[in-house]
Order: C-alpha cells, then sequence, then structure tokens
C-alpha cells in the first residue's frame, strides 16, 4: 500500500500533544475537540454526501453489508477541520527544540514513568515476542497519546471519509475508511468506539485503520484485538509486531546523543551512514561520556546545526521512522525512550533562537503574560497563534506597535 508522509501512527500531530500536568495528576492537553471546534463536527456539504453515495456502492462491491454500513454511517458527515490538520502537522512544521518541548516536555516524563514502571512487566513479555525494547514501545505510547490518556475525539469515519473525499490522498483514505468499517463488521469494535485523530488514528499508539487490520494481535489471549479499552497491552503488542516486521534488531540501539568535535563539517543526515569505527576517528563521543556503542553503520543527525544537539541514529532508527517519517518524530521518541529508562534531560543546549531568546525565556514571556491576564494557555516555550495573540494583546494595553513578535524588551516587560 503507497502511504504518503506518515506511515503507521498519526497521533502525536493529530492530537497536538502539549501537556502540562491538570488537577488529580491528569495531563491537560492544548487541542481542540469536536465538542468545541465546529470544523470537527459535520457541516452540509452535498459534494461529501455524493461521494459518499458512490463510496456505498464501491463497499457493498467489497463485501461491506449494508447494515453495517448504515451503522457506521449514522451520525457521520463531513469534518472541514480534518482537512485543515492535514495541511498542518506539528513534525515537519517545528524545530526539533519545540517538538520535544510540545511531545516529550517534563511534565510528561514525570507522569509516564510511573506507567512505564506498572507495565513493564507486559512490554518485557511482548520484547521477548517481537524484539522491540519495553522503553520504544512506552515512548511511542506516551508521544502517541500521553500514555493512553488522550486517545483522541473525532469519528474515524467521519475523518476518513472527509479526507478521502477531499482527494489529496483519496485512495490512501478510502483504503483506510473501507478498513474501519470490517473493523465494525467483524465486531473487533463499535462505531462509537472509533473515535481519535483528525486522520483516523485510533487507541494507545494511534494505530490506523490499514494498520490495524494488518498488524494487530490478541497479545493477552482474551479473544480480541483490543486498542481501544484502558488496557494498552493489545496496543503494545501491534506496534511491536508492526515494528519487528518493518525490520526492528532485537537487542541493538536506535541513537543516542552525541558531542561532535570543534570544527566538525560532516557529513550529516541519514542518508550519510558510516561505520562506528569511522565516526570514532573523525571524533564523535557520546555525550555523556563513555565509547560510542557498535550496531553497525550509523548517521550523525544535527537537525538544528552543528554546534546543537546531535544524534547518532543506528538501524533501528528508521524502523521508528517506518512508524511516522520525521526526523524529530524519531529523536523525540528515542529521547522519552531514554527519560522514561532514567536518563536525564539532553546535554546539548539549543542555545537562543533568532529573536535572542532561550526555551526557558520563551516560558517566561508566557507565563508572564498568563500572570497580565493574556491567556497563551500552556506554557511551553512554543509560540503559536495564541501566544501571538497574547502578545498583540499586551502590547495594544501598554499602547505599543502591535507586532505580535517575541523579545528580549518583551520579556523584561513582563518580569
Amino acid at each position: 500500500m503507497t502511504i504518503d508522509r506518515r506511515q503507521f501512527g498519526l497521533g502525536a500531530a493529530a492530537l497536538a500533544l502539549s501537556g502540562c500536568m491538570g488537577g488529580a495528576g491528569i495531563p491537560q492537553v492544548a487541542r481542540r475537540d469536536p465538542a468545541t471546534d465546529p470544523g470537527l463536527r459535520p457541516q452540509p456539504n452535498p459534494a461529501y454526501d455524493a461521494w459518499v453515495a458512490a463510496f456505498r456502492e464501491r463497499a457493498m462491491a467489497q463485501g461491506i453489508s449494508r447494515a453495517t454500513l448504515d451503522t457506521a454511517f449514522r451520525g457521520q458527515g463531513f469534518l472541514p477541520g480534518v482537512i485543515e490538520r492535514d495541511r498542518n502537522q506539528t513534525e515537519f512544521t517545528r524545530t526539533l527544540e519545540d517538538y520535544i518541548a510540545i511531545v516529550a516536555p517534563e511534565e510528561k516524563v514525570a507522569f509516564g514513568r510511573p506507567l512505564y514502571a506498572r507495565h513493564l512487566g507486559t512490554l518485557r513479555q511482548v520484547e521477548a515476542r517481537y524484539g522491540v525494547a519495553p522503553e520504544i514501545l512506552a515512548a511511542i505510547w506516551g508521544v502517541e497519546s500521553y500514555f493512553g490518556t488522550k486517545r483522541g475525539t473525532i469519528p474515524v469515519i467521519s475523518a476518513t471519509s472527509t479526507l478521502a473525499w477531499e482527494g489529496r490522498r483519496g485512495r490512501f483514505f478510502e483504503a483506510n475508511l473501507m478498513d474501519a468499517l470490517r473493523i465494525v463488521q467483524t465486531g473487533d469494535a463499535r462505531p462509537e468506539q472509533l473515535v481519535g485523530s483528525w486522520a483516523g488514528a485510533m487507541g494507545h499508539t494511534q494505530l490506523i485503520p490499514n494498520a490495524y487490520q494488518a498488524h494487530a494481535v490478541d497479545f493477552n489471549g482474551d479473544g480480541r484485538r483490543d486498542i481501544w479499552t484502558d488496557d494498552p497491552t493489545d496496543a503494545f503488542a501491534t506496534t511491536a509486531n508492526f515494528l519487528s516486521k518493518a525490520g526492528w534488531t532485537r537487542g541493538a540501539g536506535w541513537s543516542l546523543e552525541v558531542t561532535l568535535p570543534q570544527g566538525f563539517t560532516g557529513p550529516t543526515g541519514r542518508a550519510n551512514k558510516r561505520s562506528v569505527a569511522a565516526w570514532r576517528a573523525a571524533g564523535v563521543r557520546p555525550a555523556r561520556g563513555g565509547t560510542l556503542p557498535d550496531f553497525g553503520a550509523a548517521a550523525v543527525l544535527a537537525p538544528m546545526g552543528v554546534g546543537r544537539p546531535a544524534f547518532l541514529a543506528f538501524r533501528n532508527f528508521d524502523m521508528i521512522l517506518r512508524y511516522n517519517p520525521s526526523e524529530n518524530y524519531g529523536i523525540a521518541v528515542s529521547y522519552l525512550a531514554g527519560r522514561l529508562a532514567g536518563d536525564g534531560p539532553l546535554a546539548g543546549d539549543f542555545g537562543p533562537d533568532a529573536d535572542g531568546l532561550t526555551l526557558q525565556d520563551r516560558k517566561a514571556i508566557q507565563a508572564g503574560l498568563n500572570r497580565a491576564g493574556f491567556d497563551v494557555g500552556t506554557v511551553d516555550g512554543v509560540f503559536g497563534k495564541k501566544t501571538e495573540a497574547a502578545i498583540r494583546a499586551f502590547q495594544r494595553a501598554r499602547g505599543l506597535p502591535e507586532t505580535g513578535a517575541p523579545s528580549r524588551t518583551l520579556l523584561e516587560a513582563l518580569r
């Protein structure tokens, strides 16, 4: 099957996970859902309705019953908001620093460590069968659904049918819509359980319907391949099954943070793999000391440039990218895996941005705006439209030019 950009899990960008700890230790995320976003509620669209009518005929020709179609499409409809999200995927549009701040902040590490410990026995059983390290599975769980606490609320039938009708990736989403209907028809899940991301990804590790049909397993032996309820066991095993079939190497590492020697000129990028011996000879060293491990040919990744955090990526890193082809995603999963297993934060420093502000400076601006009554939402140091609007409102209230842009002058004014 041909898959464009994202190949398996679609949850992290789709849910726009940007966590902070809420009351009773439950993570709160800055995201929109059908209850508050008109674009995620069915809207009139005669062209979409005509497409669905024609699709129903195609589906019945492929063995989907009329009863299944009637049940699955009841209450579904055109969702313009999912088309907007398809055009703006976080891991492809943010810097690595911003992306890690969004999907692997310190609050998520603190929230996830006890959950990782609680499920470690199960994760080790999954590893024994499929060979995928427990911390990688837990990190994907954390990035995709905030450890199962945010599995999505958008109806899968509506999302996949909207994107299939829209046509940019029409064949891909029609195939996923067809597989979602098969899930209903076989009784694996009820239609009301089929909720998830804007792209139709579902469950603890955000499986699209195609991937569910190809890789889902009943690991706990209860007779169902269940990724929807609170037990993540089958989701762990399904993700491990996918990675194993993709080519995951049992017992091998995936990536680690490294320091590059003074004057390093490359090469960098996944297309430029070298032996570990060659990288050692070039002066590449683990960021936390020791000797580079040898898991075969590896590439140096420096996504924000030499002098910022850099990473040595092995073949298993490429397998993570089979789950989601963004290098930011792969690095974030690798980073969160290490943090869950007890590692510390990145040793390297991203330094100031183009405005001369560090991540802590940006967080201070957001915190200051919130204190002053100009709501930015989550204080994560990642600036989007809400922070820009708050800056403009602050500037307007103070009689300043309304640029909406952060600066050190703004930072000082908010302290």
